[in-house]
C-alpha cells in the first residue's frame, strides 16, 4: 500500500471507515477520503488525509474522488435501525453503493473492497452460527437497513460478474473506540454501561472489535478472491450474557429480568407512535422485536482460512469502548 497513488475511502467519519482509514494509514497508505459537506468531522481528527468533498448520489463527486485510485475501500452506509422515510437509506446504501461501484470501473480502479454486513446474510433458525452460505429468503429481511444492505450486496455481486475487481466483507456487531454517534450497538453498550437495562429479551448477537473488522478489510483488498464475501465476526453472545458483561466491567448490577417479546409489541407501538411526533429514534420497535426472534450468530471461519483474519477476546473490545466513551465525555 505504500506508494504515490492514493486510497480511496468513503465512510470515514463513521465507526468503521475511520477504523478502517486509520489502519491503512498504519500501513503506510496515502488517503484520499470521500466526506459529505455537512458530515461530523471529529473522527478525522489525526488523520493525514486529502479531503474530497462529496455525495454517493453525486455522480460528478464521485467520479472526482475515485480518479487516480487503484484502490477503494466502500464503507460509507446508512446504518440505522429505524427510519422515518425508508426511501432516503434505499437511495444511500444501494443507489449511491452502485454509483460508486460503476465510477471505480470507469476509473479503472484495481481493487475494490465492499462493506456490506451480516444483516444482509441468512440465519440459522435453530441458532447455530451462519456462513457465507446459509441460505436467505429474500422475505424474510425484517426492515428498510437489512433489505437495503441485501439489495446492495447483490447489487455488488452483479458487478463482480460483470469483471469489477471487488471483495465483500460482513462486519458482524463492532465496538470500540470512535463510536461518535454512537451506532446502535454502541448505543447498547453504553445503555447497559449506564443502568439502564434492566431487562432483556432471549436473542443474541455477534460481537467484533472495530479495529479487528479493520483488519479484515485490509486483508480482503490483498487477498481475497474476487465476487467472494468474508464474515468478520468476534464472539457469539446471548444478549444477557452480553449485557451482563458490559455491566460488570461498567460497575453496574447486571440485568436480571428476561422478558418474552409478544407482550412488548404494544410498547414498541407506543414508542414508534412518539417517534413519529417528535423525530427521535424510538428505544423500541416491532422491527427490532422481530429480529429477536433469531440469534444472530456467525462463523468467520472462511475468513480466518482465506485472509488470515483473527477477533480478539470481546471483553477486550468492550474495555476499550467504554474507555473511549469515558474519554469523550459519553459515559460518567
Amino acid at each position: 500500500m505504500n506508494g504515490s497513488a492514493p486510497v480511496l475511502v468513503t465512510g470515514a467519519t463513521g465507526f468503521v471507515g475511520r477504523a478502517v482509514a486509520a489502519a491503512l494509514a498504519g500501513r503506510g497508505a496515502k488517503l484520499r477520503l470521500l466526506v459529505r459537506p455537512a458530515a461530523n468531522r471529529r473522527n478525522l481528527s489525526g488523520l493525514q488525509a486529502e479531503l474530497m468533498e462529496g455525495d454517493l448520489l453525486d455522480a460528478a463527486s464521485l467520479a472526482r474522488a475515485v480518479a487516480g485510485c487503484p484502490q477503494i475501500f466502500h464503507v460509507a452506509a446508512d446504518y440505522r435501525l429505524w427510519v422515518p422515510d425508508p426511501a432516503v437509506m434505499f437511495r444511500t446504501n444501494v443507489e449511491g453503493t452502485l454509483a460508486l461501484m460503476r465510477a471505480a470501473r470507469a476509473a479503472g480502479a484495481e481493487r475494490i473492497v465492499y462493506t456490506s454486513s451480516v444483516a444482509a446474510l441468512g440465519l440459522n433458525p435453530d441458532g447455530r452460527p451462519a456462513d457465507e452460505t446459509t441460505p436467505l429468503d429474500p422475505a424474510s429481511l425484517i426492515g428498510p437497513y437489512k433489505r437495503s444492505k441485501y439489495l446492495a450486496e447483490q447489487a455488488v455481486r452483479e458487478e463482480a460478474r460483470a469483471g469489477l475487481p471487488v471483495v465483500i466483507v460482513n462486519p458482524a456487531s463492532p465496538v470500540g473506540p470512535g463510536d461518535i454517534k454512537p451506532t446502535p450497538t454502541g448505543r447498547m453498550v453504553l445503555d447497559a454501561a449506564r443502568g439502564r437495562l434492566p431487562a432483556y429479551v432471549d436473542t443474541g448477537l455477534n460481537v467484533v472489535h472495530v479495529e479487528d473488522v479493520a483488519a479484515g478489510h485490509l486483508a480482503a483488498a490483498e487477498r481475497g478472491r474476487i465476487g467472494e464475501s468474508y464474515i468478520l465476526g468476534g464472539e457469539n453472545l446471548s444478549l444477557g450474557a452480553l449485557l451482563t458483561l458490559i455491566a460488570e466491567m461498567a460497575g453496574r448490577r447486571p440485568p436480571r429480568l428476561r422478558l418474552p417479546i409478544t407482550p412488548l409489541i404494544p410498547l414498541a407501538l407506543v414508542a414508534e407512535g412518539l417517534a413519529k411526533v417528535t423525530g427521535r429514534a424510538p428505544a423500541l420497535t416491532r422491527q427490532t422485536l422481530a429480529m429477536a426472534r433469531k440469534k444472530m450468530f456467525f462463523s468467520s471461519a472462511k475468513a480466518e482460512a482465506e485472509l488470515g483474519y483473527v477477533a480478539r477476546p470481546v471483553g477486550q473490545a468492550i474495555a476499550e469502548a467504554l474507555a473511549w466513551f469515558r474519554a469523550e465525555g459519553m459515559l460518567r
